[in-house]
């Protein structure tokens, strides 16, 4: 354990694409390990030097402090859930983050994979295969939303029962086009995934330039029940992820007879935020895309084959200046679901 720090700078150093994601980040800032301090000193997204401690006045932006054994189990070739992310160690107390945070939430991709290089790699996993010509056909549709038109972008592939699927906060249709390829599925289902408007290819509405998103739970239920209307889709079935997967409640508990089914994955009446302040992704100094990619990389498992992880963070990254976040007030304050 003492040594692991000691070779960070090689091995940081000697990682290009590493490199490349930091190279905006000029700064130093402090590990600590259990009694051990460590200060990490970083130009231009290489390391210049770790200096172990103790220190008496040093100066660095921010300090990420943990136990001794709260690393080592991050370290862990397959770490367990709430030890396998920074932001989710933080959540669960393992660790604390203090300081100068801008330079860290404006990095953080660069400094969650700095911190989990002592990791040994895990056994790789191949990602599943798409077909060379996919059947998948994309079309818009007008639809009027709290009186207000709006072209909404889906996608759909199969025949038979229709089955909706609703995509993550911050996301877009595109997390569902590996079901849309399955033909196990597409053979009995007509499976349909839309672009919430201001997501994907479904641009905002006339006159977006002069309001701030926010989506509400009244919102998302409307609009996924005009959808089915416009599409003349009788009773389908909903499957919805994350924020998808939580509007299903409201869907059940006021619109039931209108579905044949209502799946939600990763659903919850609520869920605990793991970080205080989503003004970090919307804010002139920080690239909220950026943020949004590098908080959700904790929701992937570290194991995930690196292809579909960098697919899925890609997506986040796209998202449109305060639409996660707008989102975000939707799942973490609107559809607060307790009562």
């Amino acid at each position: 354990m003492p040594g692991v720090l000691e070779k960070l700078a090689e091995r940081v150093n000697a990682d290009a694409g590493l490199v490349r994601r930091g190279r905006y980040l000029s700064t130093r800032f402090l590990v600590g390990m259990g009694d051990t301090e460590w200060l990490v000193a970083v130009h231009e997204g290489r390391i210049e030097r770790v200096e172990r401690g103790p220190f008496l006045m040093r100066e660095y932006a921010f300090s990420i402090r943990g136990s001794a054994d709260a690393w080592r189990r991050h370290w862990e070739p397959a770490p367990a859930p709430g030890y396998h992310d920074l932001l989710a160690m933080a959540k669960h107390g393992h660790v604390r983050i203090e300081g100068d945070l801008r330079p860290l939430m404006a990095n953080l991709r660069w400094v969650k994979d700095v911190l989990a290089l002592p990791r040994p790699a895990a056994p790789a996993r191949l990602a599943p295969e798409l077909p060379e010509a996919e059947t998948i056909v994309g079309r818009y549709r007008r639809i009027v939303l709290d009186g207000r038109p709006h072209r909404v972008y889906w996608e759909e592939a199969g025949q038979g029962i229709p089955l909706v699927c609703l995509h993550t906060a911050g996301a877009d249709g595109r997390q569902w086009r590996y079901l849309l390829n399955d033909a196990d599925v597409t053979r009995h289902f007509r499976v349909l995934a839309f672009d919430m408007p201001w997501h994907g290819k479904s641009l905002p509405p006339a006159g977006f330039e002069g309001e701030e998103y926010r989506l509400t739970t009244a919102g998302y239920v409307g609009m996924i029940r005009a959808f089915c209307r416009a599409m003349a889709l009788e009773r389908p079935v909903v499957l919805g992820c994350s924020i998808g997967g939580k509007i299903v409640l409201e869907l059940a508990r006021l619109h039931a007879s209108e579905f044949r089914a209502l799946i939600g994955v990763e659903s919850a009446a609520y869920q605990p935020p793991w970080y205080d302040d989503t003004g970090w992704l919307h804010r002139s100094d920080v690239h909220g895309g950026e943020v949004a990619g590098a908080m959700m990389s904790g929701l992937i498992a570290p194991q995930s084959p690196a292809p579909t992880r960098w697919d899925t963070l890609w997506m986040y990254m796209q998202g449109g200046p305060g639409v996660f976040k707008g989102d975000l007030w939707c799942y973490r304050t609107d559809g607060d679901f307790r009562d």
